[in-house]
């Protein structure tokens, strides 16, 4: 009789041949796809090169420092300025464009200070007075008193023009900001005067440092979130160690719990809709002889207030329809698709056996995330570099912004020698930003770009290695007739050993398709955060089809490398051809996969929501103090939020990484299943490896061989 099958044979290549010598994951292996492997590691070592060249250009001390007016780092031992840690702006009103604010650079002079000044006070009343001790140390090093008139002062902006209370931020001086009744102060003041004696509202200081007011109320939150978290460390460690032994305990109980669980929320489902339907009848009876409920939605156009469309009868009469239609199509899959949905149900069962019998796999994703720790670090580090790689560029400044010379390069040493400080009075060489002229500067969009592109091939490429020796362990157990006598001794080992030996090539090879696509996204993200003020809606369309088109493809191929690394971890052959025989085996079997793949994504799901819910409710009895017997325990916290959204996103993220692991149990063991459909027949020679309630299932046995007499 002839195998009944999803799909015909004939359009998807012929199923598997029977293989007298397979006995689970193939031992004699060889090297698969060794010309993406040399490629792959001749660019980790160029990734080295990235990074040891972009450590001799790159200075952290660029991003850590606040620079001066004159590139000069402020509060770094060695410098001029060790002892002056504080960066002050001569005169912060000019600061007033919040464009400018991002880059903390405003077009005043910047002087490295030891501390900010801490009163009102300006250069005309501090000059020849007794205050004019205090405020000369706000000036330039080595200025005198009597070199100059305050005019002259003023406009070569020796000293600034006025100073207000400050405080650190950043290691940037910013006004003293307070709020007293209600209203915006500095030193409990509103009103003050600026360098040419004419009276301002502390609001003109607001509106030149808004930006980073708004960091300094961030400031203060964060100090808070700290100590709340110095505070309740040891609790929401506690919690997450309880989300770990949970979810442990959910995986293994799912073999007992799977059916019941899944055909619950099946029934469940079933009853919501009725009820739903039941509840727009009513309503649809309600509403009957009521004045103005028989008009059609399309008599009354478009509202923003729906309440209005709630009081139609035909509203509900759609409602009513529609769920009565999803009724429908849900009773009929569930009909007919229950012989594969406890297929579904008995693949759950097996891979939470599979793991009790091969605990070690829990423990992976440990290895994983170091492995992915490494690979951040890396690329932050190299980041931050090339970001500061490059010398201090200046800029000519002007007084009142209207020199012919503004905003071009300039050298701080032959400035004051040079026709623009007589063509423009006042202007100043600044120090601008960082950068240069060379060829690495010029091309250090190239590198950031290589370095991103490199970041997410090694994600790809940890994470692929990871599927894999999972793949290769869960197969080892499905492929052992006789469980577990027949399990080979350290399965994860031997798997990961293969991988890693075998393979690199291969799965460098998948998780580099990913990264170009991935890579495409960022760009495509990138050109859409361009293009958000553009008016041009063709463009914006086309960009919007592009980023779908590429989502859909990253799934896509995610979805089919995770198939083809379980197929090199059990046949051992090159990314290629497992990824074409893992795509035929797929089809072949189309509407069990659609059917197991979403039965395994909604049980999955289902159970991160449950464990992060549980844990996350018990911690809220625990940090509001509703849980009488242990009130005393609960340490005072400004914000009771802060544990308790790290634990709930904590416990998702333990929950996730265990249930990724059962995941690729189980997307492993269907593989096996089909492939053993394919390949036995149940004679004493050729075997189902397939748990009895699988055969059960299918109708199949395992003949056992009589002995002659």
């Amino acid at each position: 009789m002839a195998r009944k099958t999803d799909v015909p044979s004939s359009y998807y290549g012929e199923p598997r041949k029977y293989d007298p010598n397979f006995r689970g994951p193939v031992h004699n292996r060889s090297c698969t796809d060794v010309v993406c492997c040399v490629i792959f590691i001749v660019v980790i070592l160029g990734y080295i090169a990235l990074g040891t060249v972009a450590w001799i250009h790159g200075d952290p001390r660029k991003v850590v420092y606040p620079t001066n007016s004159l590139g000069q780092f402020c509060g770094h031992k060695n410098t001029p300025n060790a002892n002056k840690s504080r960066l002050f702006y001569f005169n912060m009103l000019k600061c007033a464009n919040p464009a400018v604010l991002i880059t903390l650079q405003c077009p005043t002079t910047q002087l490295c200070v030891s501390k900010c000044p801490d009163r009102f006070a300006t250069l005309l009343d501090a000059w020849n007075t007794k205050n004019w001790e205090y405020y000369k140390q706000f000036c330039q090093p080595g200025f005198e008193i009597s070199s100059k008139s305050v005019v002259e002062v003023l406009r070569d902006e020796d000293c600034p023009s006025m100073i207000v209370p400050s405080r650190p931020f950043l290691q940037r001086c910013f006004p003293d900001f307070n709020t007293r009744n209600g209203i915006l102060t500095v030193a409990n003041e509103t009103l003050f005067k600026d360098g040419n004696n004419n009276e301002r509202s502390v609001l003109d200081l607001k509106d030149a440092a808004k930006g980073i007011f708004s960091l300094m109320n961030a400031k203060e939150v964060g100090m808070k979130i700290f100590e709340d978290y110095a505070n309740s460390w040891d609790w929401i460690l506690f919690g997450l160690v309880i989300t770990m032994v949970v979810s442990l305990a959910f995986i293994l109980l799912l073999r007992y719990t799977a059916g019941v669980l899944l055909w619950l929320i099946m029934f469940g489902v079933v009853a919501a809709i009725g009820f739903g339907i039941w509840h727009c009848y009513w309503e649809y009876s309600a509403l009957s002889g009521k004045r103005g409920a028989n008009i059609t939605i399309s008599d009354i156009g478009f509202h923003t207030d729906f309440s209005i469309y709630l009081q139609l009868r035909q509203t509900w009469l759609i409602f009513m329809l529609s769920l009565s239609v999803i009724e429908v199509i849900i009773v009929v899959m569930l009909i007919f698709l229950r012989a594969r949905l406890r297929i579904a149900i008995a693949l759950l069962q097996e891979g939470s056996k599979a793991i009790g019998y091969i605990m070690s796999t829990l423990f992976y994703p440990i290895i994983t995330f170091f492995l992915l720790a490494i690979c951040i670090a890396y690329w932050a580090v190299t980041a931050v570099f090339l970001a500061s790689s490059g010398n201090p560029i200046y800029k000519v400044t002007a007084a009142d912004g209207k020199c012919m010379y503004a905003n071009l390069t300039c050298s701080p040493k032959t400035f004051s020698q040079s026709n623009m400080t007589t063509v423009c009075p006042g202007s100043q060489c600044m120090f601008a930003f960082y950068g240069g002229e060379s060829l690495y500067h010029r091309y250090i969009l190239v590198l950031h770009m290589c370095n991103l592109f490199m970041f997410l091939w090694l994600v790809n490429f940890t994470i692929a290695l990871g599927q894999c020796t999972l793949a290769g362990a869960f197969a080892s157990y499905y492929w052992a007739l006789k469980k577990p006598n027949d399990i080979p001794a350290c399965p994860l080992y031997s798997s990961f050993s293969k991988a890693i030996r075998y393979h690199t090539g291969s799965l460098a090879f998948g998780s580099l398709i990913l990264s170009v696509v991935q890579m495409i996204r960022v760009v495509l993200e990138y050109l859409d955060h361009k293009l958000k003020g553009s008016q041009n809606k063709c463009a914006r369309f086309m960009l919007c089809c592009l980023k779908c088109c590429f989502w859909c493809l990253e799934r896509f191929i995610k979805f089919m490398n995770r198939n083809a690394y379980i197929m090199i971890a059990i046949y051992g052959k090159s990314f290629c051809t497992s990824s074409r025989d893992a795509f035929c085996l797929l089809m072949r079997n189309v509407i069990r996969v659609a059917v197991l793949d979403k039965v395994t994504d909604f049980l999955l799901f289902l159970g991160k929501l449950l464990i992060s819910g549980s844990v996350g409710v018990l911690a809220f009895f625990f940090f509001t103090r509703k849980i009488p017997v242990i009130q005393e325990e609960v340490p005072s916290l400004n914000y009771s939020w802060v544990p308790l959204v790290t634990v709930i996103f904590g416990s998702y993220m333990i929950a996730h990484g265990f249930f990724n692991v059962y995941a690729m149990c189980v997307d492993t063991l269907f593989l096996c299943f089909l492939s053993d459909l394919e390949v036995n027949d149940g004679s004493p020679h050729r075997p189902f490896y397939m748990d009895r309630t699988l055969r059960r299932i299918l109708n199949k046995k395992n003949v056992q061989a009589t002995s002659r007499r």
